[in-house]
């Protein structure tokens, strides 16, 4: 029987306040690169003062997350040229590292005229710790036959013979009393390569009810031989849900389970999402944001043994 789990919050690690024109406001989607022993670098999404998404970074010790040691003030990656399909912003959402080429998958958006916006993910590469690189103009995930509408944040687990991808994928748009609404859940993807995706329509995480309309930023670990995913789902807010699966493809829901939840004042009062769960030395840790998409910046916990 799955145990409940409990994350003790280790507190804010950063938010953006100006510190560079690229770092107006934001450090939403972080993702964290062991870089050196206990040093560990995490990447975020900011945006500058046209609301355009970069990535950045800052470097922290694990054993004293929330003072960040180094915040690089050049982005790492920047909006794409005029009219491709990140010319609004560039927002990591997931790093690989396969024999010796790290992968970053990201979100790439275009702002709309019918709808607000629309997402793609796109790749840049870096062969060792070298600088992230395009790996194409376009978006290797974007609208399809069978997907009409935008696909965003993904988690990808590498293999020799299969690589997996669980990725947002819209389901529609409908106009509320605020205008246009999007409504997206979790789907499943795999390839040979992590460059060509095969996508079958495998839903990972549906809606639980129709209260809930937004299921988004899976991040997924294999341990002893079952699949468990942390991801954000929104109804009146968002909110961090757990599932577990055997083959990858059919989950167990099991929100109740999490452990964490929005807390009782502060940064993360409102609202807690976008989780990217990790392990280091026997310990498990959490990213995630709080209020406001990431405005208030990212924090940290750590899971306590149960």
């Amino acid at each position: 029987m799955t145990s409940i789990q409990r994350w003790e919050r280790l507190g804010l690690v950063f938010s953006a306040k100006g510190q560079a024109e690229w770092l107006h406001s934001h450090a939403a989607v972080p993702i964290a690169e062991n870089i050196d022993g206990d040093f560990f670098r995490i990447y975020f999404s900011s945006r500058d003062r046209s609301n355009r998404s970069f990535t950045g970074s800052v470097v922290v010790d694990i054993n004293n997350p929330t003072v960040v040691l180094d915040l690089s003030l050049d982005p790492i990656l920047t909006p794409g040229r005029l009219g491709e399909f990140d010319d609004s912003g560039s927002m990591a959402t997931w790093l690989v590292k396969y024999r010796g080429r790290r992968y970053m998958y990201y979100i790439g958006w275009n702002l709309g005229v019918t709808v607000p916006f629309r997402n793609s993910i796109g790749l840049a590469v870096s062969e060792g710790a070298g600088n992230f690189v395009r790996y194409a103009d376009g978006p290797l995930i974007d609208r399809t036959l069978t997907e009409p509408h935008f696909c965003a944040s993904c988690c990808v687990v590498p293999g020799d013979e299969i690589w997996r991808m669980w990725y947002l994928s819209c389901t529609e748009w409908r106009i509320g009393a605020h205008g246009p609404e999007h409504k997206y859940h979790i789907k499943y993807a795999e390839s040979a390569d992590g460059i060509v995706w095969n996508r079958d329509g495998v839903i990972a995480i549906d809606y639980a009810d129709a209260s809930e309309y937004a299921i988004s930023r899976p991040s997924v670990i294999h341990e002893n031989g079952i699949w468990k995913m942390w991801f954000s789902s929104r109804g009146p807010a968002y909110r961090i849900g757990y599932a577990e699966s055997d083959d990858g493809k059919q989950w167990n829901r099991l929100d109740s389970h999490v452990g964490i939840s929005a807390a009782g004042k502060g940064w993360d009062s409102e609202m807690i999402e976008y989780p990217f769960v990790f392990d280091h030395k026997g310990s498990r840790y959490m990213l995630y944001n709080g209020n406001d998409y990431g405005r208030t910046g990212f924090g940290i916990a750590m899971q306590q043994a149960t």
